[in-house]
């Protein structure tokens, strides 16, 4: 037997060792080595002539994954913000690439846009008569192989979508991070790249506040109609059911945000009440709790240490169930007057994962032009990505520790 030690091209750091017989023949395709033996067929029993595939990967690579999916204009990008802050570093498109990139690298993530994974162009969906939300107009092979390799420490060239354009350019190089993180339409649609995320999150707007939200920045920013935003609604609407809000039942978090119960009648969107939905049982992740785990609460903290204007706010925890799922739900209905008297309000939340009193409190003062930061979507995306922090230090320090025990035995 011959033994090799191969270097992939595109990643000089990624290494794997082979036993193979001694005669062979080496090629290479898409980031995986193929070795056929180059002797004759044996017709022992149990032989085979089938090529023998290994996948090279780098030996210290520790790449999470994370998917977070939403409809368009959900707030998937402040969400991102937010995420990336909790690990340092601002979020910028690579450096000496292509300036309608999609890409977003920080010092220990890379975020990656799903519509790059487009197999159609504008053009081409026009033609079809697709949306961006059907899965004919998307490439889930490549999507899958990709992430696979950035998850297995192997780079890929990631294709382009140009939202400018609305063509697709030419790919980029993307090495694999310490966290990779998938977002956009369909990060959980497929089941193979479903099975490839250590955490998943879903940000469900409810139609009335995604009309609400679309009407302002629609009719107030871009100068258009109501009956044509309408229409723009109701097109998108049967692949959305179809396609995207099914993927939620998949989710490990949902951020979920719905007209508030604190003003009857509320058609404007701007007081929202907001559900963090918690699956119990998820490997590396407690569910965050008010007051007393597992019990059902309700909660004003309204008074002496939290300014609240009208109409207030109002706090509520407790278990539920979720398509099947058991879940912990944290609520919040209202919003927040000043966010520097948050922290009355961290101090009565546990499992929170931070790293010193006052944290969230920090990172929502941090970044209080944000939208949302005066309310529950704001608070809870803080949490979560605080959430997934602890979740990817736990990850990694399991993966270190496996191989000291390994040679302690």
């Amino acid at each position: 037997m011959a033994v090799c030690t191969v270097y992939t091209t595109r990643s000089l750091s990624s290494t794997c060792s082979i036993s193979t017989p001694s005669k062979t023949r080496l090629s290479s395709y898409q980031n995986q080595l193929v070795l056929y033996s180059s002797g004759k067929r044996s017709s022992k029993r149990g032989s085979s002539s089938s090529p023998w595939v290994i996948s090279c990967s780098a030996g210290d690579s520790q790449t999470v994954v994370i998917g977070l999916a939403a409809d368009s204009g959900c707030g998937k990008s402040t969400f991102m913000r937010r995420l990336t802050s909790v690990f340092g570093g601002a979020a910028e498109p690579p450096k000496g690439g292509n300036p309608d990139s999609n890409t977003l690298i920080s010092d220990m993530t890379t975020v990656i846009c799903l519509d790059d994974y487009h197999s159609l162009d504008r053009t081409g969906r026009k033609e079809k008569g697709v949306t961006a939300l059907d899965p004919r107009a998307n490439d889930f092979d490549l999507m899958y192989d990709q992430v696979k390799a950035l998850k297995s420490g192997v780079a890929a060239e990631k294709p382009i979508y140009n939202h400018v354009t609305g063509l697709l350019d030419p790919p980029e190089l993307i090495k694999p991070p310490k966290i990779l993180v998938i977002e956009g339409l369909h990060p959980m649609f497929d089941e193979r790249v479903r099975d490839l995320l250590d955490f998943s999150i879903y940000l469900d707007i409810s139609n009335e506040v995604k009309f609400a939200w679309k009407i302002q920045r629609d009719m107030a920013e871009r100068g258009h109609s109501l009956e044509s935003i309408k229409a723009s609604i109701e097109a998108r609407k049967p692949d959305f059911d179809a396609y995207i809000d099914p993927q939620k039942q998949y989710a490990d978090a949902v951020i979920e945000v719905l007209p508030t119960q604190l003003i009857p009648d509320d058609n404007e969107g701007k007081v929202l009440r907001v559900r963090l939905i918690m699956k119990e049982g998820v490997e590396h992740f407690s569910p965050v709790y008010l007051f007393d785990e597992g019990s059902t609460i309700s909660w004003i903290p309204c008074g002496r240490k939290l300014t609240c204007s009208y109409p207030g706010i109002k706090f509520s925890y407790g278990p539920d169930s979720y398509f099947g799922n058991e879940v912990s739900i944290l609520e919040m209905d209202g919003q927040f007057d000043r966010l520097d008297e948050l922290i009355y309000v961290e101090s009565h939340l546990s499992n929170l994962s931070t790293k010193f009193y006052g944290e969230v409190t920090q990172q929502m003062l941090k970044h209080a032009d944000f939208p949302g930061s005066n309310n529950g979507t704001g608070l809870f995306q803080t949490i979560v990505g605080l959430k997934i922090r602890d979740l990817y230090e736990q990850i990694t320090s399991t993966k270190t520790a496996a191989p000291l025990e390994a040679t302690k035995a």
